[in-house]
């Protein structure tokens, strides 16, 4: 051989016994620790299969001691205390799958010896051996709660280890008089370790598909949090853009205000313009991206499409011609308004209105036929909006979202400082209250958890009308 296949071969066995020792590294892990690992309570049957467990290991354990004494001419003593040793490896499995599985293969061992000493001495009849009936149960047992908490791997090597020692067993004492159970307790182990193996695969892909499912409702409500809050901002452009044209156009009417203004005025009120229309150009800068990102209804994404990028957006002064549009769709739409109605702030007026307009979509699509009664009521520090609707007359359609109109609610509510509750009313009806003050506190706007303080909680309760909370 060349220097060169030396080499190759030297490599090649190299590689082949890193291999071989880390496996015998990850399967001494496996199978050389007494980790507790204790087996989760069934779904539907709950305790069912720790009572059947215990009851087997308690049959095990007087079975194997009375057949051993009887017929495999053991002392009473002997037999008891293997057959105890096989039952409670079958209870311990329930914790520690594998100290339980060393258990049991030591009694079997200690027992296939004790017993072949007796083989035919004093009896002529044949013996099972070197398996027991009692010791077959309880190894089943074992392995099967072996196989299902251990990877699968670590379950195939304990069964090649137990048919090892099941063929040298017989290996020793092959003339003698005694009915051979090494096939039998292979193929049944065999059996034992493919369901234990196939029900912890089973139980596991369950468990991800759960993890899975709660990963991707989180990461769609997040998504849609954001939404919301973009279709927000976006809304509120109109109002913030308003205020900073108001600015502007005063800080450059101010100066022909007054008469012989000095120079100092000038500078500043023209450097307050200045910032104004920045300050503009650069709202109109975010709005055009939030706009090509997430465009929203009469909103384009087109850079060159204006069409309905500057639509006023909607303040109470519309709330007639929503409820209007409601009633044309053939439902009993009541309107109740209480207290001194006056002008309140943009972000107000538009918040209130989207809030009716989401109340009445929901009540039109989950209470087909009930009454609906908004009411508006201005206090002294805010406005006070509640829509509440009654029972349906008729089961409302399978709903297809996912009940994220709460969840536009709550943002809009939190970002004024206010309160808000969602939940069902009386017979089946359903209503939602808000209330918006006036001057929101200083730590409402752009924070995500500040509606959590003082007056501005938004309130816990609110779920949708299919149980799901937003």
């Amino acid at each position: 051989m060349s220097r060169l296949g030396r080499v190759r071969d030297t490599g090649v066995g190299r590689v082949l016994r890193a291999r071989v020792t880390g496996w015998l590294r990850v399967l001494r892990g496996d199978l050389w620790t007494a980790r507790v690992d204790p087996l989760p309570p069934s779904t539907w049957l709950r305790w069912l299969p720790h009572g059947i467990v215990c009851l087997a290991a308690f049959g095990v354990t007087v079975g194997g001691a009375g057949d051993m004494t009887d017929n495999g001419q053991l002392a009473a003593g002997s037999a008891l205390l293997i057959a105890g040793t096989q039952g409670g490896a079958m209870v311990l499995g329930l914790w520690r799958p594998v100290p339980a599985w060393w258990l049991s293969l030591g009694a079997f061992l200690v027992g296939a010896v004790a017993v072949r000493g007796r083989l035919g001495f004093d009896d002529p009849e044949t013996y099972t051996w070197p398996w027991t009936a009692a010791g077959l149960i309880a190894e089943m047992f074992v392995l099967l709660l072996l196989a299902l908490r251990v990877p699968t791997r670590a379950a195939t090597a304990a069964l090649a280890l137990t048919a090892l020692l099941t063929y040298v067993s017989e290996s020793l004492r092959r003339a003698a008089p005694y009915d051979t159970t090494g096939v039998l307790a292979l193929s049944l182990f065999t059996v034992v370790v493919i369901v234990g193996t196939a029900l912890r695969g089973r139980r596991e892909a369950r468990a991800q598909l759960v993890e899975q499912t709660t990963l991707t409702a989180e990461e769609r409500t997040r998504r849609t949090l954001l939404e919301e809050r973009s279709r927000i901002a976006r809304e509120l452009h109109d109002v913030v853009a308003h205020h900073m044209s108001v600015i502007s156009i005063q800080a450059q009417v101010a100066p022909h205000l007054v008469q012989d203004p000095p120079d100092e005025l000038k500078e500043n009120l023209a450097g307050i313009r200045q910032n104004a229309l920045e300050a503009l150009t650069e709202l109109r800068r975010v709005l055009g991206v939030l706009r090509s990102e997430h465009p929203g209804p009469g909103e384009s994404a087109a850079p060159g499409d204006t069409a309905g990028a500057h639509t006023p957006q909607p303040t109470l002064d519309r709330l007639d011609a929503l409820v209007e549009n409601t009633r044309a769709a053939g439902r009993e739409v009541l309107t109740e308004i209480n207290g001194e109605r006056r002008p309140l702030p943009p972000g107000v007026e538009l918040s209130a209105y989207r809030i009716v307009q989401e109340a009445l979509s929901n009540a039109l699509r989950h209470a087909p036929g009930a009454r609906i009664t908004v009411r508006l009521t201005y206090e002294a520090d805010g406005l006070e909006v509640e829509v509440v609707n009654g029972r349906p007359v008729a089961p409302p359609p399978p709903s297809t979202g996912a009940g994220h109109g709460l969840l536009g609610m709550r943002e809009r509510v939190a970002m004024l400082g206010g309160t808000m509750t969602a939940h069902p009313w009386h017979w089946d009806g359903f209503k939602v209250t808000a209330f918006l003050p006036d001057t929101p506190p200083a730590d409402a706007p752009g924070t995500d958890r500040s509606a959590d303080r003082g007056t501005g909680r938004v309130t816990d309760r609110i779920t949708d009308r299919e149980g799901r909370t937003p």
